[in-house]
């Protein structure tokens, strides 16, 4: 099923008014383990043309993106991701894997999966075998995430998005980032069918832009030559 997703680049100031409102209203995230919220560490892949970013700059309608996310810089849950985008709406494909697994993939291995095409490590898989995928950047940032039941609805609150491209050093604690000159912090509006207007009156600033932000694309860009 696609969902909605909505972004918006945000200054820190605004990000710390829209927490202000929520967190009297909405639960936090179940991944949350501080009142600051927590960590995502992802590690992006893309094949040998560079396909998946070059689909994002381009804006090409449907286009998909592999990731391997871990979470509070812990390797005891590893998440096998692949998104796919339809203009605002996405569909994320998603399952466990284990160390060994993650491995293989970084290696460019295929791994046991089902004959599925919802099982993430099947598509990782294809991906692998017919365009090379390889994995290219690691993106990591600080997430306040809050929750409501109706709709669907996921608002979460990035900030410090910072890059590496150290692929091999993923899932170590002491990696060293490069952070990003502009565009380090993003408000994401996620839900099915509707969100309540409560919601849209809790997140009117007056101000904020819609984008097409893609923190894959950013940090790649990083580290590419002008």
């Amino acid at each position: 099923m696609y969902r909605v997703e909505d972004k918006y680049n945000c200054s820190g100031q605004e990000l710390y008014l829209l927490q202000r409102r929520l967190e009297g209203v909405l639960k936090a995230d179940s991944n949350e383990n501080n009142p600051d919220g927590y960590s995502i560490v992802s590690l992006y892949f893309d094949d040998l043309e560079d396909n998946c970013l070059h689909d994002t700059v381009d804006g090409v309608n449907v286009r998909d993106k592999y990731r391997i996310r871990i979470y509070n810089n812990s390797l005891d849950a590893i998440r096998l991701e692949v998104k796919s985008k339809r203009d605002n709406r996405i569909w994320k494909k998603s399952g466990m894997i284990t160390r060994q697994q993650m491995d293989s993939l970084m290696r460019g291995e295929c791994i046991e999966a089902s004959s599925s095409y919802d099982d993430p490590a099947a598509l990782f898989n294809l991906a692998i075998r017919t365009r090379g995928l390889r994995p290219r950047v690691i993106v990591a940032y600080e997430r306040k995430a809050y929750i409501f039941e109706p709709g669907n609805t996921r608002i979460t609150l990035d900030r410090n998005v910072r890059a590496s491209s150290r692929v091999w050093d993923f899932g170590q604690a002491d990696i060293s980032y490069d952070f990003l000159d502009t565009y380090d912090k993003v408000l994401e509006v996620k839900y099915d069918e509707f969100i309540p207007d409560f919601l849209l009156q809790l997140l009117e600033l007056g101000n904020l832009q819609q984008t097409s932000y893609s923190k894959y694309q950013l940090c790649r860009e990083r580290y590419l030559s002008p």
